[in-house]
């Protein structure tokens, strides 16, 4: 237990060394088709990048399933997803830097193949059965588990995109206060960037499908963690809820061994009946941690989770939001001071709600919206402060809370209009 707490410990950092890690995943399409591509142009894909921009290559049962450069990596989701995962950067001008050259050298491969890549939260035209299945075996596992906890956990592995934001924390008080306030609000941010509103080329009925399938995904490992609000949290509370977390698999000898439904707590006696006598590692740990989804989860950082896939500007927008809100000592202590009289039934009628009402989401005696502009005035003061001219980042989220029109609520109005009910030119609006 005490290396588990330890683990997490080791996360904490002095404020010089604080970096903003970004994660965004996108749909590939063939551009004649809009149809999803298959694992062998996601391999061709994965091949150009690494003979023409210098990658290396991670492979799995002789599949190339992912690269890695430096300190950052792209990897497949469950659906042939395509994700960034970025390296820990110093400023936003660099964390949209790293994504625009991403962008720039997947296009450049893409283009020849006739694939583009398609940026928004939710598959918007093909049903379940339309989306390849990617060769690798943690997914396999989770595939087969996924319909015994919930009815949407395929879905979400299948047809969502998100983008993430990793953030670091330099105390245990400090990651409390950052976990608290990132929870808190998750509903405001999914609001923001609210992007999932097609299913299957028609309207879905939400503005984020993609937020409202983790309400029944698994909810052993999902939602807004009510316990971390209690006076007893800490890294070691967490590690108690993530013991308890059932497992999805065990890797030993390039091999998952499905260990679903057992507990960690089980591992750590070696009680696995798949792995007789087998004691966990470190590394097992770490997998382990991975495999829970709450709406911000921490590591040795903390992830905030509740972001729609979009187009590259909002890539850049939804890290300046939380570094303007977290890093900054006196916006954090607002927005600490602002949410801390929630209650844990308005934090959790919030996240059901957002999803379906964005920012017109009552909340106390004003709405979503409401909240939104006061957080984002107090985001913009802890990105000037900051001192590296940042601000400018947030104008795409400036602009969808002067309108209180959400990015969901625009592609609606498109569709009724424009694209005279058809999905299909989504696919070229939200093209990167």
């Amino acid at each position: 237990m005490e290396d588990l707490v330890a683990y997490l410990v080791s996360g904490c950092k002095p404020k010089e060394n604080w970096r903003i890690g970004t994660e965004h995943e996108k749909f590939g399409f063939e551009v004649d088709t809009l149809r999803p591509i298959k694992y062998d142009q996601i391999r061709d894909i994965l091949n150009g990048l690494a003979e023409r921009f210098d990658w290396d290559k991670i492979v799995e049962e002789n599949n190339v399933i992912g690269l890695k450069q430096g300190k950052q990596s792209i990897s497949l989701e469950p659906g042939g997803q395509f994700e960034l995962s970025g390296a820990p950067l110093e400023t936003l001008h660099q964390t949209c830097a790293e994504v625009n050259s991403h962008l720039y050298q997947v296009k450049a491969v893409g283009e020849e193949m006739r694939i583009g890549f398609l940026g928004i939260g939710f598959q918007p035209k093909w049903a379940l059965s339309d989306i390849p299945i990617m060769p690798k075996g943690r997914y396999e596992i989770m595939r087969n588990y996924m319909p015994k906890v919930g009815s949407l956990g395929l879905d979400m592995m299948f047809r969502t995109c998100t983008v993430q934001v990793n953030l670091d924390f330099s105390s245990e008080q400090d990651m409390i206060r950052k976990f608290r306030t990132g929870l808190a609000l998750q509903p405001i941010a999914t609001a923001i960037f609210a992007n999932s509103p097609f299913k299957e080329g028609k309207p879905n009925g939400y503005l984020s499908l993609r937020s409202h399938i983790w309400t029944d995904t698994d909810n052993n490992r999902s939602g807004m963690l009510p316990f971390v609000f209690d006076d007893s949290f800490g890294f070691e509370r967490y590690v108690d809820y993530a013991l308890d977390v059932p497992m999805y698999f065990v890797y030993r000898n390039k091999k998952y061994i499905d260990c679903t439904g057992m507990s960690f707590r089980d591992f750590m006696v070696g009680k696995l009946p798949q792995a007789p006598g087998e004691l966990p590692t470190l590394n097992d740990w770490e997998n382990h941690l991975t495999t829970i989804f709450p709406e911000v989860r921490l590591k040795r950082y903390l992830e905030m989770r509740g972001a729609d896939g979009g187009p590259w500007r909002r890539l850049c927008a939804l890290p300046a939001f939380w570094v303007g809100l977290l890093y900054d000592e006196e916006s954090l202590q607002s927005i600490s001071d602002m949410t801390s009289d929630w209650t844990n039934e308005e934090r959790e009628m919030l996240r059901r709600k957002v999803p379906v009402t964005g920012l017109k989401t009552p909340f106390r005696d004003g709405y979503v919206r409401d909240l939104a502009e006061e957080i984002l005035q107090l985001s913009k003061n802890g990105l000037e402060r900051r001192g590296y001219k940042e601000v400018g980042f947030l104008r795409e989220v400036d602009a969808v809370i002067s309108s209180g029109v959400t990015p969901a609520e625009r592609l609606l109005n498109l569709y009724e209009t424009k694209w005279q009910r058809r999905v299909d030119p989504v696919f070229q609006e939200l093209l990167y």
